[in-house]
């Protein structure tokens, strides 16, 4: 499956689909490129796992600094750092 086959599979909501479906490309030997890694990044970010969406950015934008994983990852960081002190505190 193409790049564009996989973000459809995200707009509709498929995410298991679209990393199972990227998952099976890796496992085919095929080429992870940029692209390919921001919408994994995409599908864990919506999955709600942070962790491997933030990884999955990284490895994005050390193959291309012009991605859209490069903004992904700012606002990604600014999502996990951000910190209320008036809801703690009432």
């Amino acid at each position: 499956m193409d790049a564009a086959g996989i973000e459809r599979l995200l707009q509709e909501h498929r995410t298991d689909e679209a990393i199972a479906a990227i998952e099976a490309w890796q496992a085919e030997g095929g080429k992870m490129d940029a692209q390919l890694h921001y919408l994994l990044g995409n599908a864990w970010r919506k999955k709600g796992n942070w962790q491997k969406a933030i990884q999955e950015y990284n490895e994005a934008v050390s193959l291309d600094p012009d991605s859209p994983a490069a903004e992904a990852l700012i606002l990604a960081n600014d999502i996990l750092a951000f910190y209320n002190k008036d809801l703690y505190n009432p």
